[in-house]
């Protein structure tokens, strides 16, 4: 019996045609025949040579003392002076510091209040009103820094702010200058990016939560398996891969800043720079003040550096933990 299911398992192998190698002429038939797609996908592959790759010529100006006159291949090179100049400063400290720290805070916060409230939204069994919140919700992404540095404005203004005029004078408490007082700044600006932010990552998690299979919850249902169980137990689990790759993609920014948010709600002010001076913005007002374009460049190659070999070192992180959860 053996035997003859060793023959017959050879003679099928046998009997299969032996596939050799595609010809030159097969490939460019196989492109034509798929022209159609090619072309769609032309678009967008042109799109990201002009605004992904292209730019990266610009990596040189990091290394070079740039002048109007000789352009930016003419301009002389300075090797790693423009770095050296960066960190050398006496605010390096403070901006490394705001920005890793604000940034993963953001990152905390965004991730559990989004996996939260998406959790809640998949529980409304009004369909229409889980809508309703979720567009309230992502409506504030949409909004320009510049309109929520006004909004924020209305709160915080020091004569007819709603704080001050609403909230503190009601209570007799003394009304605050609160863009001459840096301390509440590490609490203000959280807030604000929460608000603003929320919305999106709630939206990614809601539609990795909305394709779980039912039948999950059913069966803990049938085991008597509480509402809090089954988020434990089967909802965050399963969308724990979508959780892992928004993390390790939030981890690659965290030497970068939301610009908007650090110089136009804080109105620039130099009082605030303690807690409120992060990388984007020093850089922005060394190159108003001096006009070192190369410094600028410099500090968005650290930024893009740094956060290249943390999205590798995140990765590897969880490869080792759990190798079907990494991203490559």
């Amino acid at each position: 019996m053996i035997t003859q299911g060793k023959r017959s398992a050879v003679s099928t192998v046998q009997s299969q045609p032996v596939r050799l190698p595609a010809k030159k002429g097969s490939v460019f038939k196989h492109l034509l025949k798929h022209k159609v797609l090619l072309l769609m996908l032309l678009p967008g592959v042109v799109f990201l040579l002009i605004n992904n790759y292209l730019p990266m010529f610009g990596i040189i100006i990091a290394f070079k003392n740039i002048n109007y006159v000789d352009g930016i291949l003419g301009s002389p090179w300075v090797g790693l002076d423009n770095f050296r100049f960066l960190f050398a400063t006496s605010d390096a400290w403070i901006i490394t510091r705001n920005t890793v720290l604000y940034n993963f805070v953001f990152i905390i916060l965004n991730l559990v209040f989004a996996v939260s409230i998406a959790i809640a939204l998949n529980e409304l069994r009004n369909k229409l009103a889980a809508k309703f919140y979720q567009s309230i919700m992502f409506f504030p992404y949409f909004l320009s820094m510049v309109v929520v540095s006004y909004l924020v404005f209305a709160f915080l203004n020091v004569e007819y702010g709603f704080i001050n005029k609403g909230v503190l004078s009601l209570f007799g408490l003394n009304e605050l200058n609160w863009y001459s007082e840096p301390k509440y700044w590490p609490f203000i600006l959280p807030l604000i990016n929460l608000w603003k932010g929320v919305g999106y990552g709630c939206v990614i998690y809601l539609a990795a939560i909305i394709g779980i299979d039912s039948e999950y919850y059913e069966a803990a249902l049938i085991d008597g398996a509480s509402k809090w169980k089954q988020i434990l137990h089967i909802t965050i689990p399963l969308i724990r891969p979508v959780i892992i790759i928004t993390t390790i993609l939030a981890i690659g920014g965290i030497f970068r800043s939301d610009f908007g948010l650090f110089y136009q709600t804080t109105l620039n002010s130099g009082a605030l720079y303690p807690t409120t001076l992060v990388i984007d913005t020093y850089v922005y007002n060394a190159l108003i003040n001096m006009g070192n374009l190369g410094m600028s460049a410099a500090a968005g190659l650290y930024q893009s550096l740094v956060g290249f070999f943390l999205v590798l070192g995140s990765n590897w992180i969880v490869r080792k933990v759990d190798k079907d959860q990494a991203v490559f």
